[in-house]
């Protein structure tokens, strides 16, 4: 018999697109939200569904996703973000699964990211693999503050088996990712010691733009393949940017 299953999401003002994925994982045995003090209907959303709700002020992806996983009740947990949601062919490869301690301590899934209402396979974000369904046993998150990993203590094995991830609404969620991650990703690097010369944006940023538009065919997408490369140029730009800053001013007043 397969084991039981939680499902383990983080949210804050996630109202939007939080029953979209709890619909899609109605086939769980526990779901486990913690929630960073939303002010719109993400909790009630989340005990209407079943849900075991956790309050816990922001800690960081890694920290906050790692809370979830501890506050489960069952070993195997299949890791989830509330712009998530797991169709029914995946949910049922999950289920064709014989999760024990003898065999891989981790399964990954590929990602779709449905972007405008489209599937967008190109500018890097195809195959998109991601670490999801863990034994919680045999892992634990990264401690990094920007793109967090599950760094398991046993084989990890890829399933033919994809998710559905729809992040950004429009563009101006991209440009408020862009701020957000580029903020964190220099404080990162700043860190681990790295340094930043006053050209170093420009490369980095005009790189990131000819990588995704050219040589990852962001140019097949359409203007939303111009837009996701211009703001992925801007990404790097800004990382680079910020971390000169961080090196010559600090972190300001």
């Amino acid at each position: 018999m397969t084991p039981p299953l939680s499902i383990a999401i983080i949210t804050r003002d996630e109202e939007r697109r939080l029953p979209r994925c709890l619909r899609s994982v109605a086939f769980a045995d526990e779901i486990v939200v913690v929630d960073a003090g939303s002010r719109d209907g993400t909790v009630a959303i989340a005990r209407d569904f079943g849900c075991r709700v956790h309050a816990q002020s922001w800690l960081g992806f890694a920290r906050q996703k790692q809370l979830a996983v501890d506050r489960c009740s069952h070993d195997w947990v299949l890791i989830l973000d509330a712009d998530e949601q797991v169709p029914a062919e995946t949910a049922a490869c999950i289920a064709g699964l014989t999760l024990d301690d003898r065999g891989p301590a981790a399964y990954s899934f590929t990602r779709r990211n449905i972007f405008h209402g489209r599937w967008i396979r190109r500018c890097g974000w195809w195959p998109d693999r991601v670490t999801r369904l863990v034994d919680r046993r045999r892992g634990r998150f990264s401690s990094r503050l920007v793109h967090e990993q599950w760094r398991t203590d046993g084989p990890l094995q890829p399933l033919d088996a994809s998710l559905e991830h729809r992040s950004f609404e429009g563009y101006n969620d991209l440009v408020t990712k862009m701020q957000r991650y580029s903020t964190l990703s220099a404080r990162e690097m700043q860190a681990a010691g790295a340094a930043a010369r006053w050209w170093s944006a420009p490369a980095h940023g005009s790189w990131m733009f000819f990588s995704t538009y050219v040589l990852q065919l962001g140019v097949l997408e359409g203007f939303d393949g111009f837009m996701i490369s211009a703001l992925n140029a801007g990404g790097s730009f800004m990382k680079y940017a910020k971390l000169y800053e961080l090196q010559h001013y600090g972190e300001g007043e």
